[in-house]
């Protein structure tokens, strides 16, 4: 059992030495706000008397969380390059084995290793990708946070009006998250079962109090003949040395991380690594696009990055590289501003079918998009349509997509009132068109309509109210009642005893 327990506890983690990481700060695009803070912590590594002599101590953790893509990885991997010292790798499953105990003993085998490499090198960088895959007590990391249950809500309806791409993004965002809360809560019992059966072999409990205590114990004698030959003879153990050791984590689930982890003295900095500004997605496209050969003029490539305004360098990449597959299948060799547009509406939209409308059906789905575009061009101001088409495509049948010329950063009461106004035009459009007859292809359109009238009226105080209906939802009062109240005997007393919550 000794034997299989230490093979079990090998494995999940790769150390790449100095001059196996050639990834630099200048390969890293769009986030230099995020770089700025990093040198600093890079500076505290390579010289920690600077803030130790006056009294302080060396921030030993990074935390960097955001939308997936956007460079967490490759800017851990280029502080790796620019420090000079061992990168060493964690993979997001090292630590979910099958049997308990297994995951404790990789995370001490871990920190034995980091302490070696900071003794010989000087300093040491460990990072964890996929935090949340370790860090929460409740082992959310197995099922994810709805318990692996997930619905598609409003985006449920196939073929539907077009996804709700005629909204905003951040609308579009708020509606899905609603969705999700909602499965959360109608599953809720489901949930804490899975959640609970999924702790027995995962990360589970003792695997982060494991590593909650090594990224605090650091300061324990070193070797077997220090600690106990040493006390044996009545000598003192000799201090260990200064392990200088960053700890850097990415995750995309920052709320599913123990506040444990999070705490001053194990992760001291946290820093968002957001979705790029349209000046760092020029920045990125320019990047990507001098490694291929291309005919975009300066004009272009800022107008390419206003219509990607939620684009990550993951994005950019990819889009950059099927506009070279475009240019590649019709024979050329530069890519042009025609390849780049067309990559975009497969990757947006993706491959149309190849069918044929009715006439009927074609002038339907004609006068239900046209009327969302005409209403989205006259009522909203801080959006512009990007695509406008009723070519069918996979999980709609015409689509009205818009985008915000610049970056904003709020929204009005005004803009989601044009929201509702966009939705509810192709119902409108439908019935003034066809003598009173409508599709049910307005279904999710009312859907959202509803949900965004509701959260304006509800939480946002943009109605006749300023109260919050999640609190007197949350308290039982004002008709509200409590959440699953009504739904069983049996999920009420699972609610009354905290295992539902």
């Amino acid at each position: 059992f000794v034997g299989i327990f230490w093979f079990l506890s090998r494995g999940g983690v790769d150390v790449y030495f100095p001059d196996d990481v050639k990834t630099r700060f200048t390969d890293v695009w769009g986030q230099d706000n995020v770089l700025a803070k990093i040198k600093e912590n890079m500076v505290f590594l390579e010289d920690p008397e600077s803030i130790e002599e006056r009294g302080g101590y060396v921030p030993g953790g990074v935390l960097l969380w955001g939308p997936p893509g956007t460079g967490k990885t490759l800017i851990a991997e280029a502080v790796a390059g620019e420090t000079g010292r061992p990168f060493v790798f964690v993979d997001p499953g090292a630590f979910i084995n099958m049997f308990m105990g297994v995951g404790i003993l990789k995370v001490k085998s871990l920190f034995r290793k980091l302490r070696k490499l900071a003794v010989r090198y000087g300093g040491v960088i460990v990072f964890f990708d996929e935090a949340d895959s370790l860090g929460s007590r409740g082992a959310t990391a197995q099922q994810g946070p709805w318990g692996g249950y997930m619905s598609a809500g409003a985006w449920d309806h196939s073929p539907a009006c077009n996804g709700l791409g005629y909204l905003s993004h951040d609308t579009a965002s708020m509606l899905l998250q609603a969705d999700l809360r909602a499965a959360q809560e109608r599953r809720g019992p489901q949930r804490d079962h899975v959640i609970m059966g999924g702790g027995m072999g995962g990360g589970g409990m003792g695997t982060l109090q494991a590593l909650l205590t090594e990224l605090s114990g650091l300061k324990k004698p070193r070797g077997f003949v220090n600690r106990v030959v040493r006390r044996v003879l009545g000598m003192r153990p000799k201090p260990p040395p200064k392990y200088r050791i960053l700890v850097m984590m990415a995750t995309n689930m920052p709320q599913a991380l123990d506040e444990a982890l999070l705490r001053p003295g194990r992760i001291d900095r946290i820093y968002k690594v957001g979705y790029p500004s349209k000046a760092g997605r020029i920045r990125t496209y320019d990047g990507y696009l001098d490694k291929v050969s291309h005919s975009l003029s300066e004009q272009e490539v800022d107008k390419l990055a206003t219509i990607t305004p939620y684009a990550t360098g993951a994005t950019i990449k990819d889009l950059v590289n099927e506009a070279l597959i475009n240019a590649i299948r019709d024979g050329r060799e530069s890519i042009t501003w025609r390849d780049v547009v067309k990559a975009k509406q497969l990757k947006d939209l993706g491959p149309p079918e190849d069918v044929e409308y009715i006439e009927r059906e074609r002038h339907a789905v004609a006068v239900h998009e046209a009327c969302h575009a005409v209403i989205a061009h006259q009522a909203r101001r801080h959006l512009t349509i990007d695509i406008a088409t009723i070519e069918k495509g996979g999980t709609y049948l015409g689509m009205v997509a818009s985008i915000p010329p610049e970056d904003q950063f709020t929204r009005w009461r005004s803009e989601y009132e044009a929201d509702i106004m966009v939705s509810l035009a192709s119902l409108a459009g439908e019935r003034l068109f066809f003598d009173g007859d409508n599709s049910s292809g307005v279904s999710g359109d009312l859907e959202s309509a509803t949900k965004i009238a509701t959260l304006m009226e509800g939480y946002w105080g943009m109605g006749s109210t300023v109260a919050s209906h999640g609190v007197t939802h949350e308290v039982g009062i004002g008709g509200g009642g409590r959440p699953g109240k009504g739904e069983g005997k049996k999920d009420q007393d699972l609610l009354d005893t905290g295992l539902g919550e």
